[in-house]
């Protein structure tokens, strides 16, 4: 998040607009407050190479926490917002975070979480008051230091965790080279080309920053002098408000969002002026085709995808034509050297599912954590898995059909349910949709749909018939669900990655293996 390169030239140009309260911190302010903070962790004796931790919901503030990091050599874990004071804890003492920034709005979380953290030295309250203790006002603890940048600044990097959609989040952890924050990475460089980021963009970020993909996009535009506008929390007719309002050129989204705005009303969709627009990129989770299609005829062919997990073991990428000659693909491979390997790790014949291995395109661990880093590698150390199942065309372009995690296996047949999901969340009945196996005593597990419905629209047997009769109507029937639940709202995190493992946990309770 480095805005120095900018502060001079573009000092009164906004560098954050909040979306719903108007609060504008320009390139001068950003300056000066990273500055500050990055003074203060140094007077408290933070060094390079140590880690803090940030914990708050989108806010003005959360850009210059992320940005004192980047300026200050330290290892910064951004935490997801919505997690539980004892799932906090887990990841500050992970992390040895030895200072917690958080917001007023997750104070009380934080000081539950702060009782089972031994090692925080002290914390910082980005918009409420200090306690006369270890909990400082950030102003109050800045003022007293200079705006000018520190004496030894260095590049510091981003510490994110796995969402914990497969298991306990682990911290991902890449070598921090020893150079100067305002020298970028080279996988900025590449980014930069790729999504054709230039100098006086426009960017409207509607995910939570503490996600990978927001992070990357927001420390990219702004190392490219724009205006980044942050939504608090994304609304589909908000967000093409926004578009208009602000002339927006840059954007980054995930399916789930596509699919939420093309369900507005028709006289919403054409109402506001999107001819502003020039880049929109999406990944997160893989798009069903109907959607992406109908996002193109709308938007134009200006939507790009991309394949990448935070590991960073490789990375794959398609714009608006290359995937509407290969609907359904997450892009050729541009980074990392991808092998698609069966269970006994032999090649898979093109276009046969496998588990995704990369030679990888960046070097990772997860922190303080040899175990599970040696089991995302082959047994040489040569590759590395993050679970992902998909195929290679014949024209080498990827496409993903499930994790691993939640492969459905029905009578000796291997099930994705992702294709599935694909299809329900296309029934103009359906907000969300979620597929899985649960234990079924003669196949080993049957396919179960969990649902979350339109507004208005009534959950019962009737609607479940028409749910599964219309998954008959598309998809072979072995992966049709036997079942459709309902509930009202599924368990989805806001970076768009569905919690399905809460799901499906219910449905096998207390059972030791997935496997009957």
């Amino acid at each position: 998040m480095y805005s120095g390169i900018h502060a001079a030239a573009r000092a009164a140009q906004p560098a954050i607009i909040m979306a719903r309260s108007g609060e504008i911190v320009t390139y001068a302010e950003l300056e000066a407050r990273e500055n500050r903070l990055a003074h203060l962790l140094r007077a408290r004796g933070l060094k390079r190479l140590d880690h803090v931790a940030i914990f708050m919901e989108n806010n003005a503030r959360y850009i210059e926490c992320c940005g004192a990091g980047e300026r200050s050599g330290l290892y910064y874990t951004c935490i997801n917002s919505f997690l539980t004071s004892d799932e906090l804890a887990y990841i500050i003492n992970n992390c040895e975070a030895r200072v917690l920034v958080f917001s007023q709005d997750k104070r009380a979380t934080a000081r539950a979480a702060l009782k089972h953290c031994p090692k925080v030295e002290f914390c910082l309250v980005v918009d409420g008051p200090g306690d006369g203790g270890c909990v400082l006002n950030l102003d109050e603890a800045t003022k007293a230091f200079p705006s000018t940048p520190i004496s030894d600044e260095s590049l510091g990097l981003a510490m994110l965790y796995s969402s914990g959609t497969t298991g306990q989040p682990k911290g991902i952890v890449r070598p921090l080279p020893q150079q100067p924050p305002k020298q970028k990475l080279p996988l900025l460089d590449f980014l930069e080309k790729l999504w054709r980021y230039r100098e006086g963009m426009i960017y409207l970020s509607p995910a939570p920053l503490y996600h990978s993909a927001p992070q990357g996009a927001v420390n990219l535009a702004i190392r490219n002098g724009a205006i980044v506008i942050v939504m608090e929390k994304f609304d589909p007719e908000f967000y093409l408000q926004l578009i208009e309002r602000y002339k927006v050129t840059h954007s980054q989204l995930v399916p789930t969002m596509f699919s939420r705005m093309l369900k507005l009303p028709e006289s919403v969709r054409k109402g506001h002026d999107l001819s502003s627009l020039e880049v929109i990129v999406h990944a997160a989770a893989p798009c069903p085709v109907q959607v992406k299609e109908q996002m193109i005829e709308w938007w134009g062919p200006i939507i790009h995808e991309y394949y990448g997990a935070t590991e960073g073991l490789g990375f794959s990428a398609c714009d608006s034509t290359e995937w509407l000659a290969h609907r359904g693909t997450v892009g050729k491979v541009l980074l990392g050297e991808l092998h698609v390997l069966d269970d006994e790790m032999n090649p898979c014949a093109t276009g046969t599912p496998g588990t995704l291995w990369f030679k990888t395109a960046t070097p990772f661990e997860y922190f303080n954590d040899p175990s599970k880093t040696a089991d995302a590698r082959t047994k040489d150390g040569s590759m590395s898995t993050v679970g992902d199942v998909g195929y290679v065309d014949a024209d080498g372009f990827l496409y993903l059909t499930d994790r691993a995690t939640f492969m459905i296996v029905s009578g000796g047949v291997n099930i994705y349910p992702q294709e599935c999901e694909n299809l329900l969340i296309t029934h103009p009945k359906v907000a969300d949709a979620a597929v899985f196996g649960v234990p079924n005593e003669d196949l080993g597990e049957e396919v179960k749909a969990v649902v979350q419905l339109m507004p208005g629209v009534q959950p019962g047997p009737q609607t479940a018939e028409e749910l599964m009769e219309f998954c008959t109507q598309h998809l072979s029937r072995q992966k049709c669900p036997r079942s459709v639940d309902f509930e009202p709202e599924l368990p989805r995190l806001p970076t768009g990655k569905l919690y399905k493992r809460l799901l499906r946990d219910r449905y096998w309770g207390d059972r030791k293996s997935r496997i009957l």
